[in-house]
């Protein structure tokens, strides 16, 4: 299919760093309110939709996919005072609608739909927060994909908002006073109208809002006007007593903790941790007693009693030690921790006395991702969920007398699970490092190396890839492909040195790791580089942009989707800057050689051949503001030699991917999977 790309202007844009002449042509594209921007953005999706719509089997893919994401889907449920909450989604609302119920018995009540907020179901819900006593429902809309939200206050008894109204709210939650009067809340100053989704976002501050009165009358709790960069998460102990106050420095997941008296409005707020040297949570309190979750001197995490009254660390005691396997939370429940751990990317539950002392493993249904376990400290029961690669969220009910889990809730998707199956693999990466890869296909799969394969990774800001259910995956595997997903350096599968391994400039590590899977698939007769495709979003779409740059060969389509992709600038814009924990800066000399060294943008080759590459971004993305994927694309275009396609695909009223209504996903996941079938060879007819 003969491609005419848009022409992109070329300015004469030079910036200097460290001596360094670097060309930055296109970027008059980081105005996305420009007549010129707004022009080639339409002239780029008018080229790429002019592309899938002519794709043989397109509307038969549109078709089986929305088959498969029309089935009944719950979330897990939990209880704040004497009600129980949970989502629900019939199939394909574009938002999960929140019930509540007094019994697990009794009818649900629908008690907020965000589908009634929009037309096109671009409204979603972005944070909630439920009163101890169970009257009041905090809830934080987000418009367009956006990263603002605004908090309202809903009646739980009567269904109706109350006056409160809340603006200028990114990164942060909501936690009530167990007097049911309000709550805290971080946010920023109100931005520019014209620019606030590009616009850097510093200097945020902790809020108490008292319910009934005008949020310019909220109390100012806590702010460092000294510390642009710090954020502040508030969260309240399950007595009530203190607040507890978690200071964050950008993506990295050290921290420092604070915390306030609530029994004395006039207590000053209390430096706990006052340095940035590892991570901490406060899981729960026994009075002056904290306990934490840590990675000081415990790359894999344990939990520490701190007593407030004698905070010195000589003082602290190592309540449930390190162990092989990566602790990912704690909580209390049933006055006894219930400890989350990976054990190789897959999920171990087990429960502990609240001395340390270890209680038993909580019997899971298999190998896979289990998530829940929520509950105050007396409830004597909970809920989680299980899933893996081919079975949809199951829920369960677990009673901590019995010690017995049972089937709550089961989705039927018309999908035939018994007909896959996932394995585990450990490849050596470059350095000779073992990396697991979890590997999904049909049984009985021949390893003649003819199988389309779909890689996935990420690899960054200690973010652990679990087993997880996805609708858009069953298609590719029904369609004979391979689905592989790489536990890569830098992301937190095994702990805080797994994460080191993979950041600054040691960043080089988690393409080393990527490029290393895809060329084992090949040696072990997965398949060729022909019918290779790679895939990532937001860090893992700098991760797929680096990996075509670096080894353009090896790859028979990319999908890079929100990326980073403009190394010397990303911390130009929004909360850009809060990434360099991870990637280091370009003000640093030595970090930004390596940045330069494989910055997506800046290691294009002219007059070289990529693979058959589709950009995925959204025009309300200000998380990873678009631009990143309109330089790129723009220098693709330029520097792409031969026929295969090199497309941007931009959705509008869309933003990073959170919230995105269920007919923009369908419609994404048939273009994605079209594009890849195309270019690999896949028949879809």
């Amino acid at each position: 299919m003969a491609l005419t790309y848009p022409s992109t202007r070329k300015a004469d844009q030079t910036d200097t760093y460290h001596g360094v002449k670097v060309a930055d042509p296109y970027r008059w594209l980081e105005d996305p309110n420009a007549e010129e921007t707004q022009r080639w953005v339409e002239a780029q999706n008018e080229v790429t939709f002019g592309y899938l719509n002519q794709l043989s089997g397109r509307e038969k893919l549109n078709s089986r996919l929305t088959e498969l994401w029309n089935y009944e889907r719950y979330g897990t449920p939990f209880k704040r005072g004497n009600r129980y909450f949970y989502y629900k989604n019939d199939g394909l609302q574009n938002q999960s609608v929140l019930y509540t119920l007094p019994t697990l018995e009794a009818e649900p009540v629908v008690l907020l739909d965000p589908n009634t907020l929009s037309e096109d179901g671009t409204v979603a819900l972005g944070g909630m927060a439920i009163s101890e006593n169970a009257q009041y429902l905090a809830y934080g809309l987000s418009t367009a994909g956006s990263d603002w939200t605004e908090w309202k206050v809903r009646d739980i008894e009567t269904g109706e908002d109350t006056e409160d109204h809340i603006k200028w709210v990114k990164f942060s939650g909501a936690a009530w006073t167990h007097d049911h009067k309000g709550f805290f809340y971080s946010r920023y100053d109100e931005p520019k109208e014209e620019s606030k989704l590009e616009d850097v976002n510093r200097f945020q501050k902790l809020y108490y809002h008292q319910l009934g009165t005008n949020q310019s009358e909220d109390t100012l709790i806590y702010e460092r006007s000294d510390q642009p960069d710090w954020g502040f998460g508030g969260g309240v102990t399950d007595d009530g007593r203190y607040l507890i106050i978690s200071v964050w420095l950008g993506t990295s997941p050290q921290n420092l903790l604070f915390y306030k008296d609530l029994q004395d409005p006039d207590d000053e707020v209390v430096e706990l941790i006052s340095e940035f040297e590892a991570h901490y949570s406060v899981i729960d309190n026994d009075s002056s007693i904290f306990w934490i979750q840590t990675d000081l001197e415990a790359s894999r995490g344990k939990v520490i009693a701190v007593d407030i009254s004698s905070p010195e660390r000589e003082n602290w005691q190592t309540l449930i030690p390190e162990a092989e396997e990566t602790l990912e939370s704690v909580g209390t429940i049933n006055n006894q921790f219930v400890a989350d751990y990976l054990k190789d990317a897959y999920t171990q539950i087990k429960i502990f006395e609240l001395n340390g002392e270890f209680v038993k493993d909580v019997e899971l249904p298999g190998i896979g991702s289990a998530g829940g376990f929520d509950g105050d400290r007396t409830d004597p029961e909970t809920f989680y969920s299980f899933t893996s690669f081919t079975v949809p969220s199951r829920i369960y009910r677990y009673d901590f007398k019995t010690g017995k889990s049972t089937l709550f809730r089961e989705p039927t998707v018309p999908f035939d699970p018994d007909a896959y199956e996932t394995r585990q693999v450990f490849y050596p990466s470059k350095d000779g490092t073992e990396i697991p890869m979890f590997i999904t296909a049909k049984k009985g799969l021949a390893l003649n190396g003819e199988n389309p394969v779909l890689l996935y990774g990420y690899g960054g800001f200690s973010i652990s890839l679990s087993p997880s259910f996805s609708v858009s995956n069953l298609v590719w595997l029904e369609l004979g492909g391979v689905y592989a997903v790489a536990n890569l350096r830098g992301g937190g599968e095994y702990g805080e040195s797994w994460h080191q391994a993979g950041i600054k400039t040691a960043k080089q590590t988690v393409f080393d790791d990527f490029i290393s899977a895809g060329e084992w698939l090949i040696e072990q007769g997965y398949t060729k580089s022909e019918k290779l495709a790679i895939a990532g979003g937001s860090n893992g779409g700098l991760l797929v942009g680096a990996c075509i740059t670096q080894r353009p060969d090896l790859f028979g389509a990319a999908l890079p989707a929100v990326g980073v992709l403009d190394m010397l600038r990303f911390n130009q814009f929004t909360i850009g800057w809060a990434w360099e924990s991870d990637y280091g800066s370009p003000q640093n000399e030595d970090e930004f050689k390596a940045l330069y060294a494989y910055s997506p943008l800046h290691n294009l080759k002219t007059d070289t051949q990529y693979p058959p590459t589709m950009i995925t971004t959204a025009d309300h993305d200000d998380r990873v503001v678009p631009a990143h994927s309109f330089k790129f694309a723009a220098a693709l275009q330029a520097a792409h030699k031969g026929d295969s396609p090199v497309l941007i695909r931009i959705e509008t009223k869309a933003g990073h991917g959170a919230g995105k209504p269920t007919t923009k996903q369908i419609e994404e996941a048939t273009d994605k999977w079209a594009f890849v079938a195309r270019n690999l060879g896949v028949s879809l007819d």
